[in-house]
């Protein structure tokens, strides 16, 4: 008898929970979000306001230990020639890939969009994510041996008699070097492969909701194909363009494994920050140099607001 009242006044207890949940979905949707959040609230923003305050200390320069002690000190320090001139050359990368991605990728989305039907349109996709399937290190020392002196790029050129065009290439100061594989060159093509991806599909999704009528309309009020692609396609396409320059560049930004394996000995912001926080032992410089893309990103993401970019996320 006492088993049965005990078993009566739970499956009551349970009725009356699901009682309350019912009348109150935001408490639902509160109970379901909360350890998530709170997770990520403890790791990720945690993390971040570590790091922040690490970047307002200072290392002492004959002991090399850590002083605690709020300071602007090593904040003026990015901008001493030589780690002003590592975020500037990250910068630019940065831009280079996203202006180039923008380029390659928009014709791509656009056949994508406009005439890939049916399997075809599945082939795009396949086309266009095979590359992610596979392993990051893999494509990059894959790339490595392609842009390499002994590589097959450069048994192309050979083949064709442009050896000279490439050697006369790689002795322009900065962007060349002894091969495309320890050249900034190098380092931006496969930049740009690694990333084109993020670029085309926001891209590809931005162009599938510009009706065609527009299109057609535009034509029959007399505009030619080129005026048509400046005011009206490419304006309805900027949201899926910004979308993708966000992934880009942000990943561009902040990446340290291409830099060290393709390319020159010049450093980009996350091999800084790699190195202080490493072997050099500066954690609050390598604080401040990961600070940079953050501040950076911050900036791009609140004009990519405004321009409706997260529309074709």
């Amino acid at each position: 008898m006492s088993e049965h009242v005990l078993e009566t006044e739970r499956s009551g207890g349970l009725r009356g929970i699901s009682d309350v949940l019912w009348r109150n979905p935001r408490l639902v949707i509160f109970l379901l979000l909360a350890p998530p959040a709170l997770w990520l609230g403890i790791v990720y923003l945690g993390s971040l306001f570590a790091l922040l305050a690490q970047s307002f200390f200072s290392i002492d320069e004959f002991s090399g230990l850590i002083q605690y002690e709020l300071t602007l000190k090593t904040y003026r320090e990015l901008f001493t020639p030589a780690n002003f001139d590592v975020i500037l050359r990250t910068v630019v990368m940065s831009a280079c890939v996203t202006i180039a991605a923008a380029i390659i990728a928009f014709p791509i989305a656009y056949f994508a969009a406009r005439y890939a039907k049916g399997k075809w349109k599945a082939l795009f996709y396949i086309g266009v994510m095979l590359p992610l399937w596979s392993s990051y290190l893999v494509k990059v020392y894959s790339w490595k041996l392609i842009l390499a002196k002994e590589g097959i790029l450069n048994w192309l050129f050979e083949t064709l008699h442009l050896s000279w065009l490439l050697n006369a290439y790689l002795s322009i100061p900065v962007i060349g070097g002894n091969s495309l594989s320890v050249s900034a060159t190098g380092t931006f093509l496969v930049f740009l492969y690694v990333w084109l991806p993020f670029m085309v599909l926001p891209i590809q999704a931005s162009l599938e909701r510009v009706p065609a009528s527009m299109l057609e309309a535009s034509g029959d009020l007399g505009a030619s194909p080129q005026q048509t692609f400046r005011h009206v396609l490419l304006p309805l396409a900027l949201p899926g363009v910004i979308a993708g320059s966000i992934f880009t560049f942000s990943l561009t930004l902040g990446d340290y494994i291409i830099p060290q394996i393709v390319g020159t000995s010049r450093r980009f912001i996350g091999q800084a920050v790699y190195a202080y926080q490493g072997t050099a032992g500066n954690i609050p410089l390598a604080s401040a140099f990961a600070v940079v893309p953050i501040v950076i990103m911050a900036f791009y993401l609140w004009v990519a607001k405004r321009k409706g970019a997260f529309d074709a996320l």
